[in-house]
């Protein structure tokens, strides 16, 4: 019953972040595909006390059924290498989630498998188009909060930081214009 109970707390509150995340786009008058270009990324402190950025943007060149093959047999030695359509890859079970790495990338062009209270998955990017400084991602970390955290500006954009399971999530978003 407990688990239930969890379950269904984790499920308000993912409906909670998706909701704020679709008004807060709505309201800087970003389109759905414009969010999926980049404009949301995830933020995970790493050992070194150094700041990892996964983007939104980006392709895996890996079929939805080798993505839950792979993250099925994620280790944290790192599981056994498949043979997928982009050659051999494997996942590395982590403390912030499970990573895959195709052999022949490198690491930055790994991928980091989340999912949400549903079940579905998301992938982020090791790589991607947005640029923060140190100072802009302790800003963001600090402000993070479970229903997202106050609007912060960055540089031309705002952002709103959201604390979650693996890491601080941000979304971005540009003003809307002034008429």
């Amino acid at each position: 019953m407990a688990i239930m109970v969890q379950h269904a707390l984790n499920f308000r509150h993912h409906m909670k972040l998706t909701r704020f995340v679709l008004a807060a786009l709505a309201a800087a008058g970003i389109s759905l595909s414009a969010h999926a270009a980049g404009n949301a990324v995830l933020i995970q402190m790493e050992q070194d006390g150094k700041f990892k950025v996964w983007h939104t943007e980006g392709e895996s060149h890996l079929t939805e059924d080798e993505i839950f093959s792979l993250a099925a047999s994620a280790l944290p030695e790192g599981g056994k290498r498949m043979l997928t359509g982009a050659g051999f890859a494997r996942a590395i079970e982590t403390k912030g989630g499970t990573i895959i790495v195709v052999s022949g990338a490198d690491v930055e062009k790994s991928m980091l498998v989340d999912r949400d209270a549903c079940g579905h998955v998301k992938l982020w990017y090791s790589t991607g188009t947005t640029s923060l400084t140190d100072e802009q991602l302790t800003e963001l970390v600090l402000s993070a909060l479970p229903d997202g955290g106050k609007n912060i500006l960055v540089g031309k954009r705002y952002a709103k930081a959201h604390s979650t399971a693996i890491g601080v999530m941000v979304v971005l978003w540009e003003p809307a214009a002034v008429r």
